[in-house]
């Protein structure tokens, strides 16, 4: 069973910066496809951030490009999302997770943390 936790949420003002961890008790992270999406309150889960499990490829929501960069490391099997210039809409649950297709398509992700807590105020 792959279990997945985050941490590094927090509450920021705006154009500060956080760097979320989700770490996972896999063998290898390198073996799936992962991503972050968030929640914010009474909107729908969505994608922010994917990187691909073989080639590192990485793509982002619009709204975050620039701004936001994933990436994992194999050794420390983390996941990272480092997000700058963060504005009030950036806040929300963010959760990591993780599947074996590269996809923003949340019913593919077998895989989910109990999320993380994003505050930006203005």
């Amino acid at each position: 069973q792959v279990r997945l936790v985050e941490s590094g949420g927090g509450s920021v003002q705006a154009g500060g910066s956080l760097n979320l961890s989700c770490a996972a008790s896999v063998r290898s992270i390198s073996t799936y496809d992962m991503g972050w999406f968030r929640q914010a309150p009474g909107k729908e889960r969505e994608g922010v951030a994917l990187i691909a499990s073989v080639d590192r490829l990485t793509t982002y929501a619009d709204s975050v490009k620039g701004r936001f960069t994933i990436s994992r490391d194999g050794a420390k099997k983390t996941l990272y999302l480092q997000m700058n210039s963060l504005n009030p809409e950036d806040a929300g649950m963010y959760y990591c997770a993780a599947g074996n297709l590269y996809t923003w398509d949340q019913a593919d992700y077998r895989y989910w943390g109990q999320g993380t807590q994003v505050t930006v105020s203005s």
